[in-house]
């Protein structure tokens, strides 16, 4: 399996800090966002990691390299303008291949979350060892948390591990999935494209997975929340508001 880190953003909230720092190099305990994820996903058993970026994009690279410091194998994926989520993934799948890969964003703060579990979260096959038709199998494994200050109401309703767009109650996208790279088939390198519309459509068809993860979780967008973790006594749960 191979990873993806979304660092394409230009981090609008955070600024001044932005404005001269991408916003997954911003330090957490001392140690910028992004490298608590590569050193998890090493430590999970995926090394093999793709970066996209865009604003200042070039100082991602100085700061981590190839990877070799961290034992991760790192390749970028340079996006001239951001592409949004889905946008940034189907220009990255030449680097990604033909396996469902884990992705997740460079700006949240998830410290204890076992990547490792992300390997076995998309199965061609069920129970019994019987093939899942190719248009009915999962294409998407999402994981969630219960719902932060900032989205009160929730993305997506769970029921028996399969996601729902309606119903109660809902639960917060973590920015953690797996993804089956046929998802963006129709999706042109380049293309700006939004990830939320085509979630939902397949959702919808009742392709799109989950569980819940109730580790310390952290979107961090304010100022105020990235001095709140880094405080002498760090909350788990931040309640700073823009």
């Amino acid at each position: 399996m191979k990873a993806m880190i979304f660092a394409a953003g230009r981090g609008e909230r955070m600024r001044p800090l932005t404005d001269e720092c991408p916003k997954p190099l911003l330090k957490v305990r001392g140690r910028p966002l992004i490298v608590h994820h590569v050193l998890n996903l090493v430590r999970a058993g995926i090394p093999d990691i793709v970066i996209n970026h865009s604003f200042l994009g070039h100082m991602i690279e100085q700061a981590l390299g190839d990877g070799s410091q961290y034992g991760a194998r790192i390749r970028y994926s340079h996006e001239p303008a951001p592409l949004e989520t889905a946008g940034g993934i189907a220009n990255a799948l030449h680097l990604l291949g033909d396996e469902p890969f884990v992705a997740v964003s460079g700006d949240i703060y998830a410290p204890y979350f076992d990547f490792s579990q992300c390997k076995d979260a998309l199965k061609d096959e069920d129970a019994v060892g019987q093939p899942y038709p190719k248009d009915k199998r999962d294409i998407a494994w999402l994981y969630l948390t219960p719902n932060p200050w900032h989205n009160p109401e929730g993305d997506f309703g769970l029921t028996m591990y399969t996601l729902s767009n309606e119903g109660t109650p809902k639960w917060n996208f973590a920015n953690i999935g797996v993804y089956r790279p046929e998802m963006f088939d129709g999706i042109q390198p380049g293309e700006f494209v939004k990830l939320g519309p085509l979630m939902r459509k397949y959702v919808k068809q009742g392709r799109v997975g989950g569980e819940v993860y109730d580790g310390q979780w952290v979107n961090v967008g304010t100022v105020r929340q990235l001095e709140e973790l880094n405080a002498p006594v760090a909350s788990t749960a931040p309640k700073a508001r823009p």
